[in-house]
């Protein structure tokens, strides 16, 4: 029988190179969405094409509280049994500090950091002795960032998250850890201007953006490494040493 492993935001971007990376090793999975069914169904047939691994979408949007019962519903109609759950899907606010607004404020504070909370109370008891979580932190939590206040803010309480869950978690026999990605390599990435691409890539010692395929291993490693616990892995290739 497959692993099976859960990931929100799992048909897109980072998600999708976890998700495609986990297919490989053998996962069976559950990957949530927000809106876009045609990409979830692209995801879904490609990352089973290959045979070997069952792979199941459900449209779930962070930022709706319903949410929480329709995955919680979902795993236990199908009488899921998780060996790995990443916390992958965000969002974020850009609105300059002069003009936000706190609904939206409260909105990304709701989708990064209560729903995986409040998700995450549910899913204990469906999460095998010996399972993982994963959160996606960022880099944006470590390093000073003025493109947007909720998300750093948010990012850098998945962090503290992350490290105080250990104590919450080990009397179920799970252990808790982030990954906190630079720049990587998404489409929504490769959609910047050049020039701006150019002035980060600058400040990374490596000279490049991250690739997924290559973040999605440390999330491997987090998931299958049984000794790691409470640990924030800091993918960024050298960001800020100039």
């Amino acid at each position: 029988m497959n692993r099976q492993a859960f990931i929100t935001g799992g048909t897109k971007g980072i998600g999708k190179a976890v998700a495609a990376t986990l297919a490989k090793a053998g996962y069976d999975l559950l990957l949530t969405y927000s809106a876009d069914d045609a990409a979830a169904q692209t995801t879904a047939d490609e990352l089973s094409s290959d045979g070997g691994v069952k792979v199941s979408t459900l449209r779930a949007d962070i930022a709706d509280r319903s949410s929480i019962d329709t995955i919680v519903s979902y795993i236990s109609a199908n009488e899921l049994r998780l060996d790995a759950v990443v916390f992958n899907a965000g969002l974020t606010c850009r609105e300059p500090f002069d003009t936000m607004d706190l609904q939206e404020w409260e909105r990304v504070f709701f989708a990064n950091v209560h729903f995986p909370v409040f998700l995450l109370q549910q899913l204990v008891k469906h999460i095998n002795t010996g399972g993982s979580v994963v959160f996606t932190g960022s880099l944006m939590a470590i390093e000073p960032h003025a493109m947007s206040l909720s998300y750093s803010l948010t990012k850098a309480a998945v962090h503290a998250l992350t490290r105080n869950l250990v104590k919450f978690l080990t009397p179920y026999g799970i252990r808790v850890n982030a990954v906190a990605p630079g720049f990587v390599d998404t489409d929504w990435q490769k959609n910047k201007p050049e020039s701006i691409r150019r002035n980060i890539e600058s400040k990374i010692a490596l000279g490049r953006f991250c690739s997924p395929d290559e973040l999605a291993e440390v999330y491997r490693m987090l998931i299958e490494n049984g000794y790691l616990n409470g640990e924030i892995i800091v993918a960024d290739g050298g960001y800020s040493y100039k």
